[in-house]
């Protein structure tokens, strides 16, 4: 197996690996043009984010500037919308549904370090894919964690850290996120 599809597997991997490091520069690339475009081009801005992100549904806006590791991990559906400093940390798959607002300063991260310190120490590390479902609405500053999903239509409150799943049609707020009521 190849590095990146260990990644995919959840496997133990090397995130150091030739292939990997020569996406990830890619990656760098695209996201430094993407970020640089006039902000009033939406053609241009539209048609960068299609290079970089693995699948775009139809209406789909990515505020500058933009964050991810690799971006081709990433699938949204219709009706997306990121806004700025969203930071989308796709070592593993990240699935977005359709109808999906992401407020300011939300991080969606996919990869954790190992926790034994040698494999740590050598860089190794895990993902876990995130799966966010249909017409969710994510608040500003809130950390999605590895291998969360959340339910269509739920909302994740402000500044939430989200370390567990949260059931559809959920107001799910805080560290750690819990639900306090069904929507």
């Amino acid at each position: 197996m190849t590095e990146k599809e260990k990644s995919h597997a959840e496997m133990l991997y090397q995130p150091n690996d030739p292939e990997l490091v020569k996406d990830r520069d890619l990656t760098v690339k695209k996201l430094y043009e993407y970020n640089n475009l006039n902000p009033l081009d939406r053609e241009a801005r539209s048609k960068a984010i299609q290079g970089i992100l693995g699948k775009t549904g139809s209406n789909c806006v990515v505020e500058q500037p933009l964050f991810c590791t690799y971006g081709y991990n990433v699938t949204v559906g219709d009706n997306f919308f990121l806004n700025v400093n969203g930071k989308l940390m796709d070592s593993g798959k990240i699935t977005i549904g359709n109808n999906v607002f992401i407020a300011p300063n939300v991080c969606i991260i996919t990869e954790e370090h190992a926790m034994d310190v040698e494999q740590r120490i050598q860089g190794l590390e895990y993902t876990h894919p995130v799966t966010i479902g249909d017409n969710v609405w994510i608040c500003a500053g809130a950390l999605i964690l590895p291998g969360v999903t959340i339910g269509e239509g739920s909302v994740i409150g402000a500044g939430s850290v989200v370390t567990k799943d949260i059931p559809p049609k959920s107001l799910a707020v805080g560290n750690p996120c819990k639900v306090i009521r069904q929507l």
